[in-house]
């Protein structure tokens, strides 16, 4: 396995710094315990009548659900550990548990559903928009692209890949509209648009700004509909979370340009103002800019920390459905950071450099990672191709740095 050659690799065995108390996200009471409701109902309950239900030797730790082991974990450092042993259940869980709600997120500009399960946990599931095959028509616009769900799967992996583990896990998911959908929403407004398609496939459109019609419905065949369930973050009630404008944002207007378009000089002034004056946060942004530059991602205006750790903490990677919609082309715009700032953390060069070398090749191990997904194959083989092409280029605009 190429993938655990790589994850065993000194480069990433760095040590995180140690965590205190003030560095989690969530201080939790080690004597509150959840179980499951001896009636079996699948319900969690918190409330020292559980203690009667635990299997002996159990911590209180071991009864909650993955999802919320997954939300406590999270510090100032990481969203995950790099061999955390929650993963592959967080993500068989995702594929596999009973959807007991679907209603519709409200915001964004395309239909994405939150799904609940018995456990409490949720899982923001978003739609297949089109095949593997398609790409993204040259004269589209970034901003009316489709947001694709083989996207959100590849693009957590790749995050993992390297080492950033930024972006919530995600897992494929085969849905039956009919059952894990119509039957049971409680959303009103998403009721009324199910119909069935004259070939007698079940459909339905919801409501939103792009693509929420019936010439866009999404349809089963006859029910069954391919979608990416990505595992929430806490309830903003719990744990605020900052939105930031990318000074790298685009203009989402079809014939204007931002100022780092036309401002060869732009990242001096970047660097002159908070919070990229001081810190590692250029750098995070810089990784983030690499990362949409591999999967052709041109659509990341803002990104979100958690407000608790203030400007010293990693930057959420999140919406990545406009990733990997074309692999003929590459877009160089998007590395537009890096090339004026010409900065990169040493760790993030170093692995980019191990990723470019045969034993450790990026399509490969992307390729193995995607393969263990329910709804493998995740990507096209060009898509995989293009990876490594583009790896060479962020390596090439690095060298140009160092020679400068």
């Amino acid at each position: 396995s190429k993938l655990a050659a790589l994850f065993k690799h000194p480069l990433y065995n760095i040590p995180v710094p140690e965590v205190t108390e003030k560095d989690k996200l969530f201080i939790i009471n080690p004597m509150e315990k959840f179980s499951l409701r001896s009636s079996g109902s699948d319900e969690w309950v918190s409330s020292s009548k559980a203690e009667t239900l635990l299997p002996t030797g159990k911590t209180a730790y071991d009864t909650y659900p993955t999802w919320l082991k997954f939300h406590i974990g999270i510090n100032r450092y990481e969203l995950y550990p790099r061999r955390d042993p929650l993963l592959p259940t967080l993500l068989r869980d995702l594929a596999t548990q009973r959807i007991i709600s679907s209603v519709q997120k409200s915001g964004g500009t395309q239909l994405k559903l939150i799904m609940t399960f018995p456990n409490y946990g949720q899982a923001l599931f978003k739609p297949m928009k089109q095949t593997r095959d398609q790409e993204t028509p040259i004269d589209f616009f970034y901003f009316s692209d489709f947001e694709r769900h083989n996207a959100e799967i590849a693009a957590f992996h790749l995050d993992r890949i390297l080492d950033f583990r930024r972006i919530p896990p995600v897992s494929g998911r085969l849905i039956n509209i009919t059952k894990e959908i119509r039957d049971i929403t409680t959303d009103k407004k998403l009721a009324k648009t199910f119909f069935i398609s004259p070939a007698g496939n079940v459909c339905f459109y919801g409501e939103c700004s792009y693509y929420c019609s019936t010439e866009h419905a999404l349809c089963g065949k006859p029910d069954r509909l391919e979608g990416s369930m990505a595992a929430l973050l806490p309830d903003k009630t719990l744990a605020k979370r900052r939105s930031w404008r990318s000074p790298w944002r685009r203009s989402y207007h079809k014939s204007k340009k931002a100022e780092w378009e036309l401002n060869p000089n732009y990242c001096a002034q970047v660097r002159e103002t908070p919070p990229y004056d001081r810190g590692h946060r250029l750098l995070d942004l810089i990784d983030m800019a690499i990362l949409d530059f591999l999967m052709g991602n041109m659509d990341r205006h803002h990104y979100e920390t958690f407000e608790k750790f203030g400007n010293d903490t990693f930057l959420l990677h999140l919406d990545n459905g406009r990733g990997f919609g074309t692999h003929s082309r590459d877009e160089p715009s998007i590395l537009a950071p890096l090339q004026q700032c010409c900065s990169i953390k040493k760790s993030t060069y170093l692995r980019l450099q191990l990723l470019a070398t045969q034993p450790y090749r990026l399509s490969d191990v992307l390729r193995e990672a995607l393969a263990a997904d329910p709804l493998a194959p995740v990507l096209a083989e060009p898509h995989l191709q293009a990876l490594d092409r583009r790896l060479g280029k962020v390596l090439v605009a690095v060298g140009h740095c160092l020679a400068r």
